[in-house]
């Protein structure tokens, strides 16, 4: 059975907003906020599968885009989980947040899980563009996308990987890391995971809609750039860092990777 599209996203929709409920108590417990952005991963990876099986069209397309969009939904998902929320205190970005708000920190605090409910609406349109593709076979368009996604995956994995392995060394604490793929970006995992979005530009490509893919890069890259990415992050890094980091944004890309400045 297959469902009118509408009806599909005003469903995920709503089940998103409900487990961003969820969540948000759990938080009010836990004092944790990074389990919004954990909340936004799995959901928008469910979703993902909601739609391969309730839309109408191509059966192995439908299961190639449920696969690509779960598997970087949960890996990113699980890797947040395990990094900054099990165990671990607030990051301090959310602390900053919490601080500024005060009184009101609850109630702006709901605000923000039930907007990451709208995140995953929006950003799950492009999945549902390319599901809705009833040409039986795979065009050469489609499979550079795939071959676009899986660079980008790997790498943000690899980036991920890289700055964990550095933060478990005690020796390391308030250090910069600078090493593997951080010495020529101050931020890979955000290059990649705005790379990842471009694959569904490109499996778009001829496909009726295929214009909505373009919401991914575009809205991912204007909040990794301009709202809740780097500019959170650098604030945070200098607030924790001081000089070492200033060192570092002199002589280092802050996202698309490149070499190092030299004799700075």
């Amino acid at each position: 059975m297959s469902l009118n599209p509408l009806t599909l996203v005003l469903v995920g929709w709503v089940a998103a907003a409900l487990l961003m409920t969820l969540l948000w108590l759990v938080q009010r417990v836990q004092r944790n906020a990074a389990i919004a952005d954990v909340g936004w991963c799995f959901a928008l990876g469910l979703v993902a599968i909601w739609y391969a099986l309730m839309v109408y069209g191509d059966r192995d397309r439908r299961l190639l885009v449920a696969v690509m969009g779960g598997i970087y939904a949960f890996r990113l998902g699980l890797y947040i989980f395990l990094n900054r929320v099990l165990g671990k205190v607030e990051d301090g970005r959310y602390q900053r947040m919490r601080r500024e708000w005060g009184d009101q920190a609850q109630v702006y605090y709901f605000t923000y899980f039930q907007l990451q409910a709208v995140a995953v609406t929006v950003f799950s349109l492009p999945f549902l563009v390319l599901m809705q593709n009833p040409r039986p076979t795979f065009s050469l368009w489609e499979l550079t996308g795939v071959l676009l996604w899986l660079i980008a995956v790997v790498g943000e994995s690899v980036a991920d990987w890289q700055l964990a392995s550095f933060r478990a060394k005690p020796w390391n604490r308030d250090r910069v890391c600078c090493e593997g793929l951080w010495r020529y970006s101050r931020h890979p995992n955000y290059f990649f995971e705005w790379l990842h979005w471009w694959a569904y530009v490109l499996m778009g490509v001829g496909v009726s809609n295929g214009w909505l893919t373009l919401i991914g890069p575009v809205l991912m890259g204007w909040g990794l750039l301009r709202v809740t990415g780097i500019p959170l992050a650098e604030a945070q890094a200098l607030a924790t860092r001081g000089e070492e980091y200033r060192a570092y944004q002199r002589t280092t890309s802050s996202f698309i990777p490149w070499f190092p400045k030299r004799g700075v």
